[in-house]
Order: structure tokens, then C-alpha cells, then sequence
């Protein structure tokens, strides 16, 4: 008797130990609120974040509902409501870089038993999305639920009764991948079973009917942002390409208003696992339904899961591009069996990125552990082979046996997973580009699982130039002359420059500059010479060569004037682009602060005596000539210069000594430039 209370005892608790693991706690969030009124604090309370390892840092993300047609997707919203009554709040949270099912909650109804607050939260107008829009709270993930909002607004000029269409699951995947659970409306809009839309078949046939009858191609997209008249082509056309459908009718919309409807579909444990594949929905909204005036959103959702085991990472995610020949990079690429049964070869198709030699390549670790194949020999033990192709190395694991996760009597989960780590370091020479890398891993002849993208991103880094260079004023080196087209003289101007440059270090393509110089520029040689003016000599005036007296003569002014302009020209930012390692190109505005201009003006008039043995312009008088000068200098930047230019540089265009050309065009006339140069990127 004793021995069998004892096994009686012992099995039972076998059993109970057994059912407890076996047991799965559900993590549950709740609803907590605030109430003053009809001002509503909402603050939910979440379970702890399980992290996965490797991921940006674990967080919520939250989807209210308020019972009256509005929604947030704030932490803690609060929420006026307008009018008294009970409120039906529903919460979704979703956890992302979370190991685990999102938490489930409850709704909560919240009852307003006053208006203390007459700043009511309206529904925001959607007017510049065209009056329509179509959106969901999160990707979908297998056997998970979604929430889908059918957003509308009004835009007539007068109350309207309309429909809504919504559509889902795409004909192009053979399960469906929803089930809708829950349809919430706020505004009397009700279900109907509509006879109008048309049915079709997987043949489309009546489809084609309507398409051959109004002259539209089958399956042919009218453009979505447009409003589209053909409403029959609309519906068939959605019929065609989706499975299921959702008919709702609203009446006595008021102009301008917004409305919502709020949907839940349950995600199906069949829906397709491939995170590349896209799966759609469809809203068709018809604002007056005595017309077939209506507009249509397609909502495309990407198909993910709550956390991916097979990741690729890398520790050059950001680095210094100045000291990346000293720097030898690891990669890691994990996986995870997630079969029934165990994987007896592994191969991992890694993409390495031109930048790295892939001759360099170093297995750092693997698991399962084992040593590298011999080359060129078949084997029959556990080893890991590599072969390195042009844009890709294959990593083989050989003979191993790695069970499956959903594999019978597999309990031990990381007994399914395994990795390799390896090293390479960086080619001789390579451009300084962002890359990104994925491994498509397979499971003996399955298909393959295609890992995130691993990236390797330069810190921009800094290269400052030394520049310096000759202004050549094309406009201002010429030959004047003066009103009668007579006289010539020569002006001359020169411009010479030194300054500094910053841009980022050794850029591939585009990137932008800075620019700060002291230049010093001179005009001189420019004369100006008068027309003769007729004056009267009272007195006469004696001649030194005894051809008489003269009581009349001429005289005539010339002026010379230099410039001299000291400045600080800055060039903000420049666009530039190195079209190879030895020509680059720019363009970009500068503005020039003229630190001091002086001007140094000389006049001279000379007199000339006109008689009968001397005809105009006369005989000149040495004596009568008159000279003054003057110099004016204006204030530190009491003037400022605003120009455009374009260049092209020849010689090591991202690092290292250059030459250049540069043509300016200024706002100041006839003061367009070239400018030639030499720079030195460091």
C-alpha cells in the first residue's frame, strides 16, 4: 500500500512538473488612466523587454484607440473628448528588438460624465492626402494580429452619404495571410453584401467582359493619387487581384469632416515567411455614391518576424577611412536550423564587398567547431570548407550534424544554432563608399535563408587644403579711349590670393567644400581724357615761339585713377564631384568682405592758345598747366561682393597636390573673372 501511495505521489508530480514547463505565461499590458472631466491621461503599463542580442536597443511602440474614431500613437496621450458617454479605449503595443509575442491587453472603458473642457480633440484633416488614406500599425508577423484604419475625409461642399471598400488577401499567394476579426466603426457606417460589385473568377473572366467593353487593358492600375470615374473597373479590376473584400456605407458626412474605421485582422500561421515578399491591401472610397467619382490606396506591408536569428555584423559599421589600411575587420554571420530535422551540410554564401582582399581572409571561429578542409582531397569527417569567388566566399560546412528547432525531442534551442567568425582586411586601393553585404545561408538542398544587411560606413573625416593662385579680370585688362574714340591708354588689373580649404577627406563622388582667402586686387593705368573746351585769355596770353599773342584757346582735362582692394572672399559651401581619381568638378557661390579699398586719382589740365598761325587745338602752354591728386579709402567691410563659379581641377582630385581653373561671374559689372591655382589636399 505504501508503494503504491509513493508511486502515486511520485507520478503525479512527474506529470505537474512536466505541465509547468510546458506552460507558456502570456505577457499582458494594461490600460491605466487619469480622468478630470472629459480630459483623459492614458499611460499604459508594460511588461519588461527581453533584448535580443546584437539589436538596437529594445522599445515599445503604441497604438490607442479612443472609443470615438481617433487614435494616437503616442507613449501617454491624452485625450478631450467632446461629447459625455462610455469609451471603449483598445491599446496595441508592439515590441521591437524584443525577444518574444507582443503583450496582449484588455480594453478599458472610460465613462465622461462631464464637460469640463471645451477644446475637443478633432480628427486631423487628411485633406493633402487627398482626402483618403489607408494604414496599418505594424508589418504583420505570422500568427499575430494587425490593425488596419481606413481613413476618409469629405472634400465635397456639401453633406455626402458614400462607401467603402476594403480589400485584402493577395490572389498571388496560394494561403490567405489574414483573417479579419473585428470591424470598429464610429460614425453609423454599416456592413452590406453589395450585388454590384462584380465576381470574378481565377480566370477573371467577367472582368475581361468589362474591360473589353470600356476599352481599358486587364489588370491595368489607374494612377492612385487621381481621382478615377470608372468605379465598375475599380471594383472588378480589385476583385481580380484580391480574395476578400469589406463593403461598408456611411451617411450624412458633413464638408470637411474626417472620419475613421478601424479593422483587425489576425495574421495566419500560413502566412508567407519570406521577409523579401510584400503583401497589399486595397481601399476604395467612393465620397457620394450617387456618383462613381472614388479614389483607391494600395497598402503594401513587408512580412518580418519579431527577431531574426540568422544575422550578419560586422565592427566596421563606422571607421576612419585615414587609418583603415592599419585595421583588420571581423565579420560574423550566425544561423539557426529552424527544421524538423538536422542539417548534415551548411553553406553560407557571404557577398565582400570590393573594398576587402579577399586573400587576407582569417576563420577566426566557427560552430560547429571543426578544423578547415584539406584542399582538393574528399572527406569524410566534419570539417569547414572555403571558396573564394569573385564577388562572394562560400563557407561550407561539411559532414556536421546541427538539429533542428522544430526537430523531435529538441529541447536545447542553441543546440540548433551555429556561426562563423572571420577577418579581413582592406584592399590597396578603394573608394571611400558606404557598402552593405548579405549571406544567403543553406540548410542541406532547402531554400535559403537570407540574412540582414551587414554595412561598412566611413566617418567623414577632414582634409584641409592650402590654396593659392592668380585673378585674371578678362573685362578690366583693355584699351580705353576717350569720347572722340581717341587717345588710347591701357588699363591693367592683377589678383593674387592664398587660402585655406575644408571638405571631407578623400571623397568618392559628390561631396560639399568650404573656402576662406586673403586676396589683394589692382586696377591702374585707366585714363580718361576730356573733349576740348573754348575759353577766352583776358589778359592775352604771350607765346614763348614769337607766333603772337593769344586771346582765345582750348583746354582739355586727363584723369588717371588706381585701385587698390584688399578682401576676405569666403566660399560657405561649394558643391563639388570627382569624376575619377584625377579630374574634379565644382560649383558654388562666394562672397567677398572687402576689408579696405583705396583710390588714387591724378588730374591734369593743360591749356592751349589758338590764333591764326596756330588753328585749334593751339599751341600748348607749358605754363598755364595745372595738377592736383586726391586718395580716398573706405572703412573695413563697407563693402561687399557677391559672385557664382564653376571650376575644374587636374591632378589628385581627392588627396594631394591639383591645379585648377575657376571662372567666376559677379554681380558687380564688368568684374567677371578666371582664376588659376594650385591646392594641396591633406
Amino acid at each position: 500500500m505504501k508503494k503504491l501511495l509513493f508511486l502515486f505521489i511520485l507520478t503525479t508530480s512527474i506529470s505537474f512538473s512536466q505541465t509547468k514547463v510546458k506552460d507558456t505565461v502570456t505577457r499582458k499590458a494594461t490600460i491605466g488612466y487619469d480622468k478630470k472631466g472629459n480630459q483623459v491621461s492614458l499611460k499604459p503599463e508594460t511588461p519588461p523587454l527581453n533584448q535580443v542580442a546584437g539589436a538596437p536597443p529594445a522599445s515599445y511602440s503604441y497604438f490607442w484607440e479612443f472609443g470615438d474614431g481617433s487614435y494616437s500613437k503616442a507613449k501617454e496621450p491624452k485625450k478631450v473628448y467632446k461629447k459625455k458617454g462610455e469609451y471603449k479605449v483598445n491599446l496595441v503595443v508592439t515590441n521591437n528588438y524584443d525577444n518574444g509575442k507582443p503583450p496582449t491587453t484588455r480594453p478599458k472603458t472610460v465613462a465622461v460624465t462631464e464637460i469640463t473642457d471645451d477644446k475637443f480633440d478633432e480628427i486631423a484633416s487628411i485633406e493633402t492626402e487627398g482626402g483618403f488614406k489607408v494604414l496599418h500599425n505594424r508589418e504583420p508577423v505570422p500568427d499575430d494580429e494587425i490593425t488596419v484604419i481606413l481613413s476618409y475625409e469629405n472634400l465635397l461642399d456639401y453633406v455626402a452619404s458614400g462607401k467603402l471598400y476594403l480589400f485584402y488577401n493577395d490572389k498571388e499567394f496560394k494561403n490567405k495571410n489574414f483573417d479579419l476579426v473585428e470591424t470598429r466603426t464610429h460614425f453609423g457606417e454599416k456592413e452590406i453584401q453589395e450585388n454590384g460589385i462584380v465576381m470574378v473568377d481565377d480566370k477573371n473572366n467577367s472582368y475581361q467582359n468589362i474591360a473589353s467593353e470600356t476599352n481599358y487593358l486587364p489588370l491595368r492600375f489607374s494612377k492612385e493619387d487621381e481621382d478615377d470615374q470608372n468605379l465598375d473597373l475599380t471594383l472588378a479590376e480589385s476583385k481580380s487581384l484580391f480574395t476578400d473584400s469589406k463593403v461598408l456605407e456611411f451617411d450624412n458626412m458633413d464638408a470637411k469632416e474626417t472620419r475613421n474605421v478601424f479593422f483587425t485582422f489576425k495574421t495566419t500561421p500560413e502566412m508567407l515567411k519570406d521577409t523579401s515578399a510584400v503583401v497589399k491591401m486595397r481601399g476604395v472610397y467612393v465620397p457620394d455614391r450617387n456618383y462613381k467619382n472614388h479614389k483607391k490606396k494600395t497598402l503594401e506591408m513587408e512580412i518580418v518576424t519579431s527577431h531574426d536569428p540568422n544575422k550578419m555584423s560586422s565592427n566596421a559599421t563606422l571607421i576612419n577611412y585615414r587609418l583603415v589600411r592599419f585595421k583588420t575587420t571581423n565579420f560574423k554571420t550566425r544561423f539557426q536550423n529552424d527544421g524538423e530535422g538536422p542539417a548534415r551540410t551548411i553553406r553560407l554564401e557571404t557577398d565582400i564587398p570590393e573594398m576587402f582582399d579577399k586573400k587576407t581572409l582569417q576563420i577566426v571561429d566557427c560552430y560547429p567547431k571543426c578544423p578547415i578542409c584539406p584542399k582538393g582531397e574528399n572527406v569524410t569527417y566534419s570539417c569547414i570548407d572555403t571558396i573564394i569567388k569573385k564577388n562572394q566566399i562560400h563557407f561550407t560546412f561539411k559532414n556536421i550534424y546541427l538539429p533542428g528547432s522544430n526537430q523531435k525531442n529538441v529541447t536545447e534551442k542553441d543546440s540548433t544554432k551555429g556561426f562563423v567568425k572571420y577577418s579581413l582586411k582592406f584592399g590597396k586601393d578603394f573608394h571611400k563608399i558606404k557598402t552593405k553585404s548579405k549571406t544567403s545561408i543553406f540548410f542541406d538542398k532547402n531554400e535559403p535563408v537570407i540574412t540582414n544587411y551587414a554595412t561598412t560606413r566611413f566617418k567623414p573625416g577632414i582634409s584641409i587644403g592650402i590654396k593659392s593662385g592668380y585673378n585674371y579680370f578678362t573685362k578690366l585688362n583693355n584699351i580705353i579711349t576717350d569720347q572722340n574714340n581717341e587717345n588710347p591708354t591701357k588699363q591693367k588689373s592683377n589678383g593674387y590670393f592664398i587660402g585655406l580649404t575644408i571638405s571631407p577627406y578623400k571623397s568618392y563622388r559628390f561631396y560639399w567644400q568650404s573656402e576662406i582667402y586673403y586676396s589683394t586686387f589692382n586696377l591702374s593705368g585707366a585714363s580718361q581724357v576730356s573733349s576740348f573746351s573754348q575759353i577766352l585769355f583776358n589778359p592775352a596770353i604771350p607765346s614763348n615761339n614769337g607766333t603772337g599773342p593769344y586771346d582765345f584757346g582750348n583746354t582739355q582735362t586727363t584723369s588717371k585713377s588706381k585701385i587698390t582692394r584688399n578682401s576676405i572672399d569666403l566660399v560657405p559651401i561649394s558643391l563639388r564631384y570627382n569624376i575619377n581619381n584625377y579630374i574634379g568638378l565644382g560649383v558654388g557661390p562666394q562672397v567677398s568682405l572687402v576689408l579696405n579699398e583705396t583710390t588714387e586719382s591724378q588730374n591734369t589740365k593743360k591749356y592751349y592758345g589758338v590764333n591764326a598761325a596756330t588753328p585749334p587745338p593751339g599751341q600748348e602752354l607749358p605754363q598755364l598747366e595745372e595738377n592736383n591728386s586726391s586718395k580716398a579709402t573706405t572703412d573695413n567691410f563697407q563693402k561687399i561682393q557677391t559672385s557664382v563659379f564653376a571650376d575644374v581641377t587636374f591632378g589628385f582630385a581627392r588627396i594631394g597636390p591639383s591645379l585648377g581653373a575657376r571662372y567666376y561671374m559677379n554681380f558687380e559689372k564688368n568684374f567677371n573673372y578666371w582664376q588659376f591655382y594650385a591646392i594641396w589636399k591633406f
